[in-house]
């Protein structure tokens, strides 16, 4: 299927993002042999970038701009299961690109902060998580978070694969990512403006790949 028409549409209405074309056309790739093979996808980000981490996750784990129904087989399951509550589900579930955000789990974050190394929360995380059928997606504007670096290390450890999104120079965390889309800016409020139609269109061309 091609999808590429919505990178097309991307660039149309922010043409300073055609420098991120062949970047944002890896993510996908990644992320599409990720869920071709079952994998899930981690997201990771402080303040601002936390926010679009749990708005990514949002857009991957239920319906974004195409219906996704359940498959008929898992509808009749469902419906075999429970006379009762069956149909509910079955009519109601969508079908889902698994994501998770680190950026939340209060008590494991606040725990492992306590006891450990507070700036290796997202680390800990990618490591219990991520293996070679996953992929993180780490987003800094600076590309310097020290938690989002040691994600990236944690993720490659395990095998996953690396995706950064980031400002023009793409920082530290550059050299950690398999891919870093970095947006054409230095300005924080500038960045993270351009991030949120960047992963909105991963977002879609991974749906459609799979749902479409």
């Amino acid at each position: 299927m091609n999808v590429s028409h919505h990178l097309d549409e991307l660039i149309a209405r922010y043409p300073a993002l055609e420098s991120c074309r062949d970047d944002l056309w890896k993510a996908y790739e990644i992320l599409h042999d990720v869920y071709s093979r079952g994998g899930m996808t981690l997201v990771c980000g402080n303040g601002g970038s936390a926010a679009d981490s749990e708005h990514i996750v949002g857009e991957l784990m239920k319906e974004f701009e195409i219906r996704r129904p359940l498959p008929q087989e898992e509808q009749e399951k469902l419906k075999a299961f429970s006379a009762e509550y069956g149909a509910v589900v079955a009519e109601h579930l969508q079908g889902a690109l698994p994501a998770v955000s680190l950026t939340g789990g209060i008590s494991l974050s606040t725990a492992f902060a306590n006891d450990a190394v507070p700036e290796l929360v997202f680390a800990q995380q990618a490591y219990g998580y991520a293996n070679p059928q996953s992929a993180l997606i780490g987003i800094s504007t600076s590309g310097n978070s020290k938690n989002v670096i040691y994600a990236l290390l944690a993720a490659r450890l395990k095998g996953a694969r690396t995706i950064g999104l980031t400002g023009a120079s793409g920082g530290k965390m550059k050299a950690y990512c398999d891919v870093c889309i970095c947006v054409p800016s230095t300005c924080t409020p500038d960045i993270q403006e351009l991030h949120l139609p960047v992963y909105h269109a991963l977002c879609k061309m991974v749906e459609e790949a799979f749902f479409g």
